[in-house]
């Protein structure tokens, strides 16, 4: 961890008192005898995967999850030491680094399965994993018909344990529970195949953060939250919503003011000409960064307590706004473009809303350029 005195000029800065307080909610939704799977693939959803992963074990999460053998070895080299789960698909290339570092493979397919049980034989060692089945995404994982060649491949092999099974729900979160019910019904069914072989499962996981939510029966002996640790969900409007605290303020400052005349063109293109006399703020912040090019004469952000729009296309490196209706702003206000500032808000969710995405594409988006600013005993501080 490095400190300076010099806070930059665009950061997001990630409040981990808000994680606690997504963690306890879930915590209280689900029974006693479920545990969490904490999805920080992704960089954490944009939050920074090794703080954020530390923040979680330092609150009683042992199981994090992750999507590629990458983001595994990254937290690994961090010092992580609980477990981590792969989610996502595994090449044979990787597995040596899979097994040197001792992350839990998701098996979606019999290749894998096959390829990983030869190089842990190789080694002499048993290695856990976790069955993936498909049971309505299409994505990854084994369908039924698959399952009796994986019993038949296993039958006499030493090097693999099977820890966990799992699925990954498609529409937990749509106007509709038929599918998410079909889902259930058919991973049921695969659980009681499991059990007439004999085969224990001490760790069964289906529930993503929609599912914590809406379908407890889904809960089973863990859960996997990912979006909503970090202080979103994605529920329909008839479903109450969560007392959920975004992790996540997106800032930057203001470098520069211009006032200029009316009919006066801002950005590229010409797509923004003042109405009246105006002043105009620059930012030190573009698509590159991560404030998506959508929010071109779209985007709201907020000034000492003030909402003003987007003036003109965003650029690469830096954005304009119409700050004419703020009272004495100056260069070196700092600008929220996703947080609180006084009793204003504009959060994920709503930037989302304006160009058409999820709150999930609007975090992960946020660069890796930008630094992330944590909270600690003695202060904030960048990594």
């Amino acid at each position: 961890m490095t400190t300076t005195s010099t806070v930059p000029t665009t950061y997001a800065h990630v409040d981990f008192s808000a994680l606690s307080h997504n963690l306890s909610l879930i915590s209280g939704m689900i029974p006693n005898s479920c545990g969490i799977l904490a999805v920080v693939k992704a960089n954490a959803y944009g939050h920074g995967a090794v703080e954020t992963a530390r923040a979680l074990i330092n609150q009683g999460v042992s199981r994090l999850a992750v999507v590629s053998v990458a983001e595994g070895l990254t937290l690994r080299d961090s010092g992580i030491t609980g477990q981590i789960v792969v989610l996502g698909p595994i090449l044979e290339a990787q597995i040596p680094d899979l097994l040197a570092r001792e992350l839990t493979p998701v098996i979606s397919d019999l290749r894998t399965c096959s390829a990983i049980a030869r190089a842990a034989a190789a080694l002499g060692r048993s290695v856990s994993v976790h069955v993936k089945v498909e049971t309505g995404m299409a994505r990854l994982g084994l369908t039924s018909d698959e399952l009796p060649r994986l019993f038949e491949a296993l039958a006499d092999v030493k090097s693999i344990r099977i820890e966990g099974l799992m699925t990954h729900l498609a529409d937990a979160d749509g106007d509709s529970s038929d599918l998410t019910d079909a889902q259930l019904q058919t991973f049921r069914a695969t659980l009681g195949t499991f059990a007439r072989r004999g085969i224990h499962l001490p760790l069964v996981h289906v529930a993503n953060s929609a599912a914590i939510l809406r379908f407890p029966e889904s809960h089973f002996s863990l859960v996997r939250p990912g979006i909503m640790l970090y202080g979103y969900h994605t529920l329909p409007k008839t479903v109450p919503s969560p007392n959920l605290k975004p992790v996540l303020q997106f800032h930057s400052t203001i470098v520069h003011l211009r006032t200029i005349e009316a009919g006066t063109t801002v950005s590229y293109n010409r797509t923004f000409a003042a109405r009246r006399k105006s002043t105009i703020a620059v930012l030190p912040i573009g698509y590159a960064d991560g404030y998506n090019r959508l929010l071109s004469n779209r985007g709201k952000v907020l000034v000492r307590g003030k909402r003003v729009p987007v003036a003109g296309l965003v650029c690469m490196d830096m954005t304009m706004i119409d700050v004419t209706e703020v009272p004495d702003v100056q260069v070196g206000d700092r600008v929220t473009l996703i947080g609180r500032d006084g009793q204003e808000t504009v959060f994920a969710d709503e930037v989302a809303d304006w160009i058409g995405t999820i709150p999930y594409e609007v975090l992960c988006g946020i660069g890796s350029r930008v630094p992330r600013l944590y909270d600690s005993p003695a202060g904030t501080v960048p990594v």
